[in-house]
C-alpha cells in the first residue's frame, strides 16, 4: 500500500530512531537505486566509505582545472594557461582527502599531470572558452519536487545566451557511452533540465555532456511535456525507495556494472553479507555531498 511521500519512516526492526541526514535523490543515487537497491543502501544509508580510484582522482582533477580556467579572464583561457592550472587543481583535490598520494604513487603526481593535460587539452577541441562566459560554475541545484522529493545535484557549468536562452553543460573524464548505457546519460540530462526549470523557472535550451576522453559531445533539447513525465517517474522512484526503506529490503541486483562495484564483501551475489540494516534516517536535516554522490573525489560512474 502506498503513503504519503513526505510520511516519516522508522526502521521496523529498531526501537531507537536513528537520526541521520536525509537521503535525496542525484542523478548518481537515483542511477543506483534502478542499478542495484543494495548499492543505493550501502551509499545512500549506511554511509560505507568507499577508496578512490585514480580514475576518480584523475577526473576530479580535471573539473578543478575547467573550474579554476573559467575564473579566469576569457583572453587568459588558452590551452597553455589551462595546463599551467594542473598542479594548482591537484593540490586543492590533495587537500580535501587524505591517501591520494599512494594512489599516484606510480609515476608520481607528474604522471598523473599528463594525464590530466591530455585530458584538458582535447576540451579545447569541443569548445573555445574564450568566446564565452559562464553563468554559474560547480553550482549546487537543489529542489523538493511537489514539495515533497528532495532532488539534489551540482552542475558543472551554467551558460545564459544574451538573448536569455540557457544551457547546461557537464564535463566526463570516461568515454562517451555505448548505446546499452545512453539511457543513463539522457537520464541525468533530463534530472537536471527538470531542477532548472523548477528552480528558475526557466526550460534550458539545451544541455550538453562534454565526453573529454574521445572528444564527443552529447547534448540535449528538453521538451516540458517529457520533463513532466520524468517528474512522475522520479516520483515513482522515490516512492519505491521510501518502500524499501521503510521495510528494510534492499535486494542485490546482479548486473554488468557489478565489477566497478567496491562492495562485493558486503553483497550476497558474491558471498558477503552486508551490515545490519541501520534504518531510515529521520533527521530532516542538510544534505550532505555524500547523500549526492558528491564525494571530495568523484566515484568512477561520475567522471
Amino acid at each position: 500500500m502506498s503513503v504519503p511521500l513526505s510520511a516519516s519512516i522508522a526502521d521496523e526492526t529498531s526501537a531507537e530512531p536513528v537520526t541521520r541526514s536525509r537521503p535525496a535523490l542525484s542523478p548518481s543515487r537515483a542511477a543506483d537505486f534502478k542499478q542495484c537497491p543494495l548499492k543505493y543502501r550501502l551509499r545512500a544509508i549506511d554511509r560505507v566509505p568507499e577508496p578512490p580510484t585514480r580514475a576518480a582522482v584523475r577526473g576530479t582533477v580535471v573539473h578543478a582545472v575547467l573550474e579554476d580556467l573559467f575564473g579566469l579572464p576569457a583572453a587568459e583561457r588558452g590551452p597553455d594557461r589551462a595546463a599551467e592550472l594542473v598542479p594548482g587543481a591537484w593540490e586543492r583535490v590533495r587537500a580535501g582527502r587524505e591517501g591520494l598520494d599512494e594512489l599516484v604513487a606510480a609515476g608520481g603526481p607528474e604522471a598523473l599531470f599528463e594525464e590530466v593535460r591530455r585530458l584538458v587539452a582535447g576540451y579545447y577541441e569541443l569548445e573555445d572558452p574564450t568566446r564565452f562566459d559562464p553563468d554559474g560554475l560547480e553550482e549546487r541545484v537543489e529542489v523538493d519536487l511537489d514539495g515533497e522529493i528532495p532532488l539534489r545535484g551540482f552542475v558543472d557549468r551554467i551558460d545564459v545566451a544574451p538573448n536569455g536562452l540557457l544551457r547546461v553543460v557537464d564535463y566526463k573524464t570516461g568515454r562517451a557511452p555505448g548505446p546499452q548505457h545512453e539511457a543513463r546519460a539522457l537520464f541525468q540530462l533530463k534530472f537536471y533540465a527538470l531542477v532548472i526549470l523548477r528552480t528558475r523557472g526557466i526550460l534550458p535550451a539545451q544541455l550538453r555532456l562534454i565526453y573529454l576522453a574521445d572528444k564527443v559531445l552529447l547534448t540535449y533539447t528538453p521538451d516540458r511535456e517529457e520533463l513532466d513525465r520524468f517528474a512522475r517517474i522520479l516520483t515513482a522512484l522515490w516512492q519505491a525507495i521510501l518502500d524499501a526503506g521503510r521495510t528494510g529490503d534492499f535486494p542485490p541486483q546482479r548486473n554488468s556494472m557489478c565489477r566497478y562495484c567496491d562492495f562485493h564483501a558486503l553483497c550476497p551475489e558474491f558471498g558477503g553479507t552486508p551490515p545490519p540494516y541501520p534504518g531510515w534516517p529521520t533527521r530532516d536535516a542538510t544534505t550532505t555531498d555524500i547523500d549526492l554522490g558528491l564525494p571530495l573525489v568523484r566515484t568512477p560512474e561520475d567522471v
